[in-house]
């Protein structure tokens, strides 16, 4: 083990054989940096060639005010020498002797009754003032002082204080010996060994190799280089590298695959008009899904468009054969803001902006609803939406397009099965068969009804499906608790792998 040691552990063992005990000498003396020096020491004291003492040092220091009450006094000292046999505490005029009111009764030296100041008995320089004037000597620290006085002073901002570390080094009995072993070796022909470089494949073809009974030795352009071996057996300390976050790598992953399926992304923002959120999807104005303990609504209304097919749309149905919900509708309602419930709100004003086929398009974004928070819901998280327009397109499709994409998903078993949401009709719930769980709901999808269409002037159909990203990162993650989604779980974070198959 001592052939072993580096050239920078025998210099730092060497001046501590001669008597140097800190690091910042003994980096001076050997000219290496103080850091170098330390963790030669450290490494000699792993293998007991030295003892290593740490110690923290705490020295105190004068503040202005501090110096300025060793001149004048304390507060307190000064308001008791004014005392004489009592005082009214209306006598008291000089702010700066007020502040020694509570520390004159503190003390024990004066007691207040009546509104009267009344010396209590001769009083004697405290600890706190002895510590003051040798502060003012030039002393900076004493282990004899008293811990409270010291603290009160700190409180009180008279004292400043600070730390700082000590390294004392020690050589062993062990130590000692290979000091005695090494030496003759390390001074002798061998004087300028270094420690190897990192290794070349001119250095392995040199053949200037020399083996010799401390180890092997290297000659190599005018210096010798001594390789230190490793124990590769040892275990190495585990290394975490930066990594994306496993629920932004299965977005990623989703938005790929709707890229490769010919899809183009969308966005939109997340303050929407409700008139977007809801009317322009024939959710009548009285429904459930509008109250207030689903939907974050914001003190602020929104510019709407001509309103005037929807309106017609709601209270008669238009002229699709539909009877429309009856009852006035009120474009104030409409025009009320709200933090965006789903994705389809942006789906179906991008539809109204480009009402002629084809449309496919998808959209990835956060959605917000007054959820109370627990393992499963919380008031915020991610959708993935996809929509497809075109002619004669038909709910068989949907199916097919529904398929493929939970396959790419990793999904192999999918079926469905019949389903009801507002907007589509008809509607289904896709379903995939998870191992332990069974068939598992990943979403909703459908045709677009006619009412949310035809006002827009889309004359041909709408396919449409939606799916919550989270429940999947569930699945795929093995998570209890969709919270740890969300939060910068460290530990977490770094037991998940990154080839895991999302």
């Amino acid at each position: 083990m001592l052939s072993d040691l580096s050239n920078n552990e025998f210099l730092v063992l060497k001046a501590i054989s001669e008597g140097l005990s800190d690091p910042q000498s003994i980096a001076e003396k050997r000219q290496m940096k103080i850091e170098a020096a330390r963790a030669a020491a450290d490494l000699l004291a792993e293998q007991g060639l030295i003892q290593v003492d740490k110690s923290v040092n705490e020295t105190f220091s004068l503040t202005d005010e501090g110096a300025a009450y060793v001149r004048e006094g304390l507060p307190e000292r000064r308001l008791l020498l004014s005392l004489g046999g009592g005082m009214h505490m209306s006598e008291v005029k000089d702010p700066a002797l007020k502040i020694g009111l509570g520390w004159l009764r503190k003390k024990g030296w004066a007691a207040i009754e009546g509104g009267m100041i009344k010396p209590l008995k001769d009083a004697d320089k405290g600890e706190d003032e002895l510590i003051l004037e040798a502060l003012s000597d030039g002393v900076s620290s004493n282990p004899k002082w008293d811990e409270k006085a010291l603290a009160a002073l700190k409180s009180r901002g008279l004292v400043t204080s600070s730390k700082s570390k000590e390294w004392r080094y020690i050589i062993t009995e062990a130590g000692s010996l290979a000091i005695t072993k090494l030496e003759p070796k390390r001074s002798g022909t061998k004087n300028a060994v270094l420690d190897m470089p990192a290794l070349t494949a001119e250095m392995i073809k040199s053949g200037e190799w020399q083996d010799d009974v401390d180890g092997l030795y290297l000659g190599y352009r005018g210096s010798v280089y001594r390789p230190r071996p490793y124990d590769v057996s040892l275990p190495a300390d585990r290394i975490f590298p930066g990594k994306r976050h496993p629920y932004q790598r299965l977005i990623d992953n989703m938005r790929e695959i709707m890229l490769e399926m010919g899809f183009v992304e969308i966005k939109g923002p997340i303050v929407q008009t409700s008139f977007w959120n809801f009317d322009a999807l024939f959710q009548p104005q009285d429904h459930p899904a509008r109250e207030m303990q689903d939907t974050f609504y914001l003190n602020s209304q929104g510019d709407i468009p001509d309103y005037a097919r929807i309106k017609e749309m709601h209270e008669c149905g238009g002229s699709v054969g539909s009877t429309g919900w009856g009852g006035c509708w009120s474009p104030e309602v409409a025009r009320q803001e709200v933090l965006r419930t789903h994705t389809t709100g942006v789906t179906i004003k991008y539809l109204a902006e480009h009402p002629r086929p084809p449309v496919k398009a998808f959209g990835i974004d956060r959605v917000y609803r007054r959820e109370a928070i627990d393992s499963t819901h919380t008031p915020e998280f991610e959708q993935l939406e996809g929509i497809v327009m075109d002619e004669s397109v038909s709910f068989c499709h949907l199916l097919g397009i529904l398929k493929e994409f939970y396959g790419k998903m990793g999904f192999e078993e999918v079926r469905f099965r019949p389903g009801y949401f507002p907007y589509t009709e008809p509607s289904v719930e896709p379903e995939v068969y998870i191992d332990g769980l069974g068939w598992v709901e990943l979403g909703g999808a459908g045709v677009f009804r006619k009412e949310v269409t035809a006002p827009f002037g889309i004359d041909h159909p709408v396919l449409a499906w939606g799916l919550g990203v989270s429940r999947v990162a569930m699945l795929r993650l093995g998570l209890k608790d969709l919270r740890l989604l969300y939060q910068s779980d460290i530990e977490w974070l770094r037991q998940t792998p990154v080839s895991i198959k999302l």
